[in-house]
């Protein structure tokens, strides 16, 4: 069978039950299967290339998942987040990309604290899940001291791994607990907290089938107004922070309003609401 008549007919398909990048992941799957880039994919494609009667069938299974809603990451066990390439699945929420944009939020907090003299700043991440936004503070600024918490015992076997392949070469530490109680032991001693909790109201469904069927629920709902979690995020963020230190939270598109509200409530002082690349209200900063 001719790679490209299946990778098109797959693309087809996926069209038809409404996933949006259904040609990109019919060729990042066949990628997957046969261990090529997706540009070497299309170099197949274009000279006609043909596959045997295996792969044709386990290439068909994998389409056979994706077309029944099973994300993209979960069938390749890889999620590209910046730099890094980590490793999800069932039980872990998929890093975003526009949670790439919270992250450079957080990247530059850190720079800023270098300029203003702090050698070795320390930045969290609240409820770290893959372990993305602290992976890549640590990744990109391997002369701070990054810590990370993860809750969810069924999520904490990817970040666990995550950590181990990416941490020999920075300082990262990641431990497993509470956002609310964790790292006691650095009250008042760190530059940046940032974190992207979960947010979305217990009443709302969400609109993808891939985020309602297969993302973990501890890392979606935060409560009856979705802002159970971001309240707590503010109080730990508090009591870690310098003076003058950096809080960053990602939100959902509404709630810009409700978060500024909220941490000017708390005390927080030059409260800022970010826009990320898609002109979405995408997050929010501020200093203690």
């Amino acid at each position: 069978m001719l790679l490209g008549d299946l990778v098109r007919h797959a693309a087809e398909r996926f069209e038809s039950v409404g996933i949006e990048s259904a040609l990109p992941d019919a060729e990042l799957l066949a990628s997957h299967l046969l261990g090529l880039s997706r540009g070497g994919v299309q170099a197949q494609i274009l000279i006609g290339a043909k596959l045997s009667e295996e792969q044709a069938e386990a290439l068909s299974n994998l389409y056979g998942r994706r077309l029944a809603r099973e994300p993209l990451q979960h069938i390749t066990g890889v999620a590209y987040f910046r730099q890094l390439e980590l490793g999800v699945g069932k039980g872990v929420f998929i890093p975003r990309p526009e949670t790439e944009f919270v992250a450079q939020l957080a990247i530059d907090a850190i720079h800023a604290a270098v300029d203003a003299g702090q050698t070795t700043p320390i930045a969290i991440d609240l409820g770290t899940g893959s372990g993305a936004i602290a992976l890549a503070m640590a990744n990109e600024i391997p002369a701070a001291k990054i810590y990370a918490v993860e809750k969810s015992t069924e999520a904490f076997p990817f970040t666990k791994a995550n950590f181990d392949k990416y941490a020999a070469a920075c300082d990262a530490t990641l431990i497993q607990g509470d956002l609310a109680d964790a790292f006691q032991e650095l009250n008042g001693k760190v530059s940046v907290v940032a974190s992207n909790p979960p947010y979305i109201p217990l009443a709302m469904i969400p609109r993808d089938e891939e985020v309602r069927l297969h993302d973990p629920a501890l890392a979606l709902y935060g409560g009856e107004d979705g802002m159970s979690v971001i309240h707590l995020v503010s109080a730990t963020a508090k009591r870690l922070l310098v003076d003058g230190g950096a809080l960053i939270i990602e939100h959902a598109d509404s709630q810009s309003e409700q978060v500024c509200q909220l941490l000017l409530a708390d005390g927080w002082r030059e409260v800022r609401a970010h826009r990320d690349l898609t002109d979405r209200d995408r997050a929010v900063t501020a200093i203690k």
